[in-house]
């Protein structure tokens, strides 16, 4: 797709104003953004460029789509832009959490966990990634045959049982409950943030409902692990230990507990959902390239043998690798990076007023026609070592960029990076039955010598 030509963006203060659509159309764009955001944002960029300006009631937003303009906002100036929209909604769902916080705070609880995402100690715990990575393939060896399953709940099953054991040193597998919980968290979230948090909480909607007893579900669940580690106490090492330290610092013990609580909740979410989403869209694109999917296996083959994955292996599983960062091209972890403006700055030529609403969004970054030839396309060749020379920095940001980088994207890599050569490698994928076409939402797998079977996908979240 080709950016078509504007009309000259307006000039106002000595830089100019991006263009965008005009401010009778912003019903229409409301109505977009609750039902499609990724089409709002794709088709506005499409239509108006890098640069556009969007009214919609009272926000205007200013969205920006150039490698350039990201490494502005996000790294070179970043001290000028503060986290932005969703960020108040998010707060009232979440918490004050390394997610939504900013500042002092913020740099303060980044630093206290640093340590525990450094290669040397995630090297130390390949096994337990490997470990879980098997025990996925052995619960989809068991589906065999027996009718549908759920490959995005699989991989939330898995994500949670990686987190618990490489950074908590819990069995999140005891709380069953969990993953609904964050399924009401995390719509609560969205309608948050689409309604720009105008629809009061205490109304008693049907989703508001099922917030709080998610919410208060969360609550229960990091209360019982909070006990647990008093119980049972470790070294003092693992990040449920440090968020417990760190609280303590705390004059007031209400406010004590409900950092700690915000902090864990915010951990818990952040540790599983992106890398989960990632391998669920990883196994819908598979279904669709099959010549990807017998790479994959003879890779996994050729590199491991019959044995489980180390650390030491992350950098053979090269083709691996390239597919997982091509999934995350087109289906980026996280779709819009939202910042607010401290002061008045100019982006890429373009005035951005002081308290202006800032966007990135990866998605269609990742999709810009300018940089990345057939965008839409799923290729992995992109990513070969020898491809990577000529290609803009800031063009492919799955974990975001700057000061605000995802803390946990190395764990979550060798984590995809193991499941995807492990199930590869165990269990063939084919097509249906007779040659017919498999529905978007569907994939086929075979486990080798064995019978067919049918895996649900559900779409992967656009939030």
């Amino acid at each position: 797709m080709s950016v078509v030509q504007v009309p000259p963006a307006t000039r106002a203060g000595g830089a100019a104003r991006p263009p965008g659509p005009p401010l009778w159309a912003g019903p229409a764009l409301f109505r977009q953004l609750v039902t499609d955001r990724l089409a709002l944002l794709s088709g506005a960029t499409a239509r108006y460029g890098d640069a556009v300006r969007l009214t919609i009631g009272p926000k205007t937003i200013y969205l920006f789509n150039h490698p350039d303009h990201a490494k502005h906002v996000l790294a070179d100036n970043h001290a000028n832009y503060r986290k932005g929209i969703g960020l108040a909604e998010a707060r009232r769902v979440l918490g004050d959490g390394l997610l939504t916080g900013h500042g002092e705070v913020w740099r303060r609880q980044r630093k206290a966990i640093q340590p525990l995402f450094q290669n040397k100690r995630l090297a130390r715990q390949d096994a337990i990634v490997a470990d879980e990575a098997g025990r996925l393939v052995a619960r989809l060896r068991a589906h065999a045959g027996a009718g549908p399953v759920d490959v995005a709940g699989e991989m939330t099953t898995l994500t949670l049982g990686v987190l618990g054991r490489t950074l908590l040193e819990a069995d999140l597998g005891a709380h069953a409950s969990i993953a609904h919980a964050f399924e009401g968290v995390q719509d609560q979230a969205m309608f948050e943030m689409v309604t720009l948090g105008a629809v009061p909480l205490w109304l008693p909607l049907p989703l508001h409902l099922r917030f709080r007893r998610a919410r208060r579900e969360l609550h229960r669940i990091v209360d019982s692990l909070v006990a647990e580690r008093a119980a049972r106490p470790t070294d003092g090492t693992d990040l449920l230990s440090l968020l417990i330290t760190g609280t303590r610092q705390d004059a007031d013990p209400r406010a004590a507990r409900q950092r700690l609580r915000a902090e864990l909740v915010t951990i818990l979410l952040a540790g599983h959902e992106t890398t989960a989403s990632t391998l669920s869209w990883a196994f819908h694109l598979l279904d669709r390239h099959p010549g990807v999917r017998e790479r994959l296996h003879a890779e996994a083959v050729s590199v491991l043998g019959e044995r489980p994955p180390t650390y030491e292996d992350l950098h053979r599983l090269t083709y691996t690798t390239m597919v997982l960062e091509e999934v995350m091209r087109l289906y980026p972890p996280v779709w819009a990076l939202t910042r607010v403006a401290v002061d008045g700055d100019e982006v890429g030529g373009y005035r951005v007023p002081a308290g202006a609403d800032v966007l990135i969004s990866p998605y269609t970054l990742h999709r810009h026609p300018g940089h990345w030839p057939e965008a839409d396309r799923f290729r992995p060749e992109r990513f070969a070592p020898d491809a990577r020379s000529d290609r803009a920095r800031y063009a492919y940001i799955p974990f975001g960029a700057g000061p605000r980088f995802c803390v946990g994207s190395h764990l979550g890599m060798m984590e995809a990076v193991f499941v995807l050569a492990m199930v590869s490698r165990e269990l063939r994928l084919t097509g249906l039955p007779g040659g017919r076409a498999i529905p978007e939402a569907m994939l086929s797998l075979r486990v080798r010598g064995g019978l067919p079977m049918t895996v649900s996908v559900l779409k992967g979240r656009d939030d």
